[in-house]
């Protein structure tokens, strides 16, 4: 998959913010669920890169936070 081809698969999904981030928007990043990975942006830059890491890695980070 190519950059393009991944920006356009990453601006699919339903991406969601902190409900603590308020409306400024401050330093906050946003985080979509898929069925095997989940992936987390910089909610100031909604193009740049995007960290994908696997469901089991992410509810281990939830549950260790």
């Amino acid at each position: 998959m190519n950059n393009a081809e991944a920006t356009a698969a990453t601006s699919q999904l339903a991406w969601f913010k902190s409900s603590y981030s308020g409306a400024e928007g401050g330093d906050c990043v946003e985080v979509a669920a898929g069925a095997r990975a989940v992936r987390v942006r910089d909610s100031k830059n909604v193009s740049g890169p995007v960290l994908t890491v696997s469901s089991d890695a992410w509810a281990n980070f939830v549950a260790s936070a």
